[in-house]
């Protein structure tokens, strides 16, 4: 009977440290030691940046597209990089897909590129039926196993959070992210200002 109360102790220790661990996972805010490593400072409303002076390269994201052909981050060098991860599955990506789309009409002519990455949809028809249905027109890197969202730099983001949008730019290093459903307000507030920086 002693020992009942002690177990009881232990299992709600590990809880409260598996629900704390959970929340270090998704926190946006700055001051987490991967956020630091990241380079990301917490902005408002969401969306993170990082200093022209503190920003990495981007990983080396490839793979096949929701139609079969090969997509790489490299074949759009010189250009602002929107890359979208998500999912049929998603509905907050529901929410956003169309204002994406709209965001990516607006800047396509501007030298902007999105990419998406579909994660965790086990069959690629479910993908296609939600870009048809959503009316998405850019590509979108098949992943369901997550391989392509793991190269990304440990801090840069949660594979468990998605939507997330990283942008990249275009010297090819992480500018941007959100980690939460996007309105084309909040694209707008991520790329004037890299649109405005000098091609250097």
């Amino acid at each position: 009977m002693s020992g009942t109360p002690r177990f009881r102790m232990a299992a709600l220790l590990t809880a409260a440290a598996a629900v704390l661990a959970l929340a270090g996972c998704s926190s946006t805010g700055s001051g987490g030691s991967g956020d630091a490593q990241a380079g990301f400072v917490s902005g408002s409303g969401g969306l993170d940046t990082v200093p022209v002076a503190a920003r990495k390269p981007a990983p080396a994201i490839s793979g096949t597209d929701l139609e079969g052909k090969q997509q790489a981050l490299s074949d759009y060098a010189g250009k602002i990089v929107v890359i979208n991860i998500w999912g049929s599955w998603c509905s907050p990506c529901r929410e956003e897909a169309k204002g994406l789309e709209q965001s990516y009409e607006k800047y396509k002519d501007q030298g902007v590129q999105f990419l998406g990455i579909n994660t965790r949809d086990t069959d690629p028809t479910n993908a296609r039926q939600f870009e048809l249905n959503q009316g998405i027109s850019y590509p979108s890197i098949y992943d369901p196993d997550g391989t392509q969202i793991l190269k990304f730099p440990k801090g840069a983001l949660n594979p468990q959070s998605v939507p997330t949008t990283m942008v990249v730019d275009r010297q090819g290093r992480l500018a941007a992210r959100a980690m939460k459903p996007l309105s084309t307000y909040d694209l707008d507030a991520m790329l004037t200002p890299l649109l405005a920086e000098q091609h250097s």
